[in-house]
């Protein structure tokens, strides 16, 4: 759901929310991130046309703390998206391109001998790129699932282990890892295990017509303008802290929760069109991400509490990559968005908070 066009000015936060312990002390950080959307939104528009929905897919998983899966043809501008997110929040960014032939000690380092200034020699480790804030891992299925499991420790954890000495990452850690969708002949499709570490999948489609003159135009004509920081890391944090103090109602939770369930094939509330199409459905992460990033969403749109509308602007986006369509429902042409939006007809939503 894209940002409306109405929001051209930052919301302020609503003066009859209700207090909630420690929201209030947060209440200054809480301003500058409302204020800083729109400037966030004005430094990307210097090299971004368009892809408003991406945008703030990232940028809430990013104020999240989560991770996302990026799905679009080559061509449309992933990485330099991803590069100038990461210069605006003023993050250590590395690109990974991932290859047939990458090792996993080429994204998480490896112990080489070095003297140790007394005429002997000891290992010393030598840190990845994935010592890094933001990692965009290129065309992360075009490496054999081996290397794919070096990030699974960085993304869960935060850490990485060599020789079984723990090196911890640089915080934040958010990594963002692309897919072409197009060429699938010599690419080694994530595991379902590795897709649910992501909080999003993201896709990235073609512009229309009018941006795309935009873009060209823009891109031919001179050199891209440079991007100006406007938080720093340690703002990244805040804003983390921040996010899980937004308050939420049981019944936002509990929708959350039976978007997740009516996705799984067999149980008792379990929609017809899921037992016919489905084979896997989302697990509790889903719900998770969902909620949090229902949280992120409210905040930058001036809000201190989730309304079901946050819970359906993200179902698609949440859920797209935890559900694993059958052979029927690809012989019948079914696409997993179409699932999910059938998922949310189904389910009941809330009144309360809506």
């Amino acid at each position: 759901m894209s940002i409306p066009a109405e929001s051209n000015q930052p919301p302020a936060l609503l003066p009859t929310v209700p207090p909630v312990t420690g929201f209030a002390a947060e209440r200054e950080t809480a301003e500058r991130l409302i204020e800083g959307r729109v400037k966030i939104e004005a430094e990307l528009s210097k090299v971004i046309i368009g892809q408003r929905d991406v945008i703030e897919q990232i940028m809430i998983a990013l104020m999240a703390g989560g991770h996302c899966l990026i799905t679009g043809a080559p061509g449309l501008a992933k990485t330099l998206l991803v590069k100038s997110i990461a210069q605006i929040f003023h993050l250590k960014f590395q690109r990974i391109q991932f290859t047939p032939d990458l090792m996993p000690a080429d994204i998480t380092g490896t112990e080489i001998l070095q003297d140790d200034g007394n005429g002997g020699r000891r290992l010393a480790f030598v840190r990845g790129p994935v010592f890094a804030n933001m990692i965009l891992a290129d065309e992360i299925n075009r490496t054999p699932p081996k290397t794919q499991a070096a990030l699974l420790e960085a993304m869960q954890e935060h850490q990485v282990t060599a020789s079984g000495v723990r090196h911890p990452l640089e915080e934040p850690f958010f990594v963002l890892a692309t897919q072409n969708p197009i060429e699938m002949e010599g690419t080694y499709p994530l595991p379902e295990a590795q897709l649910d570490r992501f909080m999003f999948n993201v896709v990235m489609d073609y512009l229309p017509e009018a941006d795309e003159v935009k873009v060209v135009t823009q891109t031919t004509a001179g050199r891209p303008a440079s991007i100006d920081p406007l938080f720093t890391g340690e703002d990244v944090l805040r804003f983390h802290e921040l996010v899980r103090k937004v308050p939420v109602a049981e019944e936002m939770v509990r929708y959350a929760v039976q978007l997740a369930s009516a996705s799984r094939p067999h149980q008792p509330s379990t929609p017809d069109f899921v037992n016919d199409w489905v084979s896997w459905g989302a697990g509790t992460r889903a719900g998770q991400f969902i909620i949090l990033g229902a949280k992120a969403r409210a905040l930058l749109r001036g809000r201190a509490h989730v309304t079901s509308e946050d819970i359906q602007a993200l179902a698609v986006p949440a859920l797209r990559h935890r559900i694993l369509l059958n052979y029927r429902a690809e012989a019948e042409g079914i696409k997993i968005d179409e699932v999910v939006k059938r998922l949310l007809a189904s389910v009941k939503t809330p009144v309360k908070g809506a």
